[in-house]
């Protein structure tokens, strides 16, 4: 077996890995898309946020953190768990809308979290950006209660299920 046959077997296995994720996540369309490549952006712009700028909010020192950069991939993964489970929520209850309205809320807070990162590093954004992903985020968010506010596991901090700062 020479380098070439490893490669594309490499290759191979990579797009059955990806085609299995995509799949499990209730296929790759264009919503999907945009959440991906917001967890990405957002993640990216914290790691230079805290490399160049050095006013990372998650650091006391404001620098890079090995251990806030983890805990950053472990919330994107927790993000496309819950995806997951909004895909099985929809076929259990013969529904389309649940992976909808899951994507839509974390599209919103991943976005707003980019903006927060772009403001901090100077960079400006006009405000009717922000005011879509709010209106994202909220029109996703269908755990509000009567009296307005999210309805809480008792132990959780607001921004630990999505709201506030990310």
């Amino acid at each position: 077996m020479d380098a070439m046959q490893i490669k594309n077997g490499i290759l191979a296995a990579m797009a059955a890995m990806g085609v299995l994720i995509a799949n499990a996540l209730g296929g790759w369309d264009n919503i999907m898309a945009l959440l991906v490549a917001l967890m990405v952006l957002d993640y990216l712009t914290g790691v230079m946020l805290a490399a160049f700028w050095k006013r990372s909010p998650k650091s006391e020192t404001g620098t890079l953190n090995s251990m806030a950069g983890f805990r950053g991939l472990i919330k994107k993964g927790m993000i496309l768990l819950v995806v997951r489970v909004a895909v099985l929520l929809d076929e259990a209850l013969g529904i389309d809308y649940v992976r909808l309205m899951a994507i839509l809320f974390f599209t919103g807070n991943e976005g707003l979290s980019l903006l927060e990162n772009l403001g901090l590093m100077g960079v400006p954004w006009p405000k009717f950006l922000r005011d879509m992903l709010e209106a994202l985020r909220e029109h996703g968010d269908a755990g509000k209660d009567k009296a307005g506010g999210s309805e809480t596991h008792p132990y959780m901090e607001p921004w630990e299920h999505g709201e506030g700062k990310e």
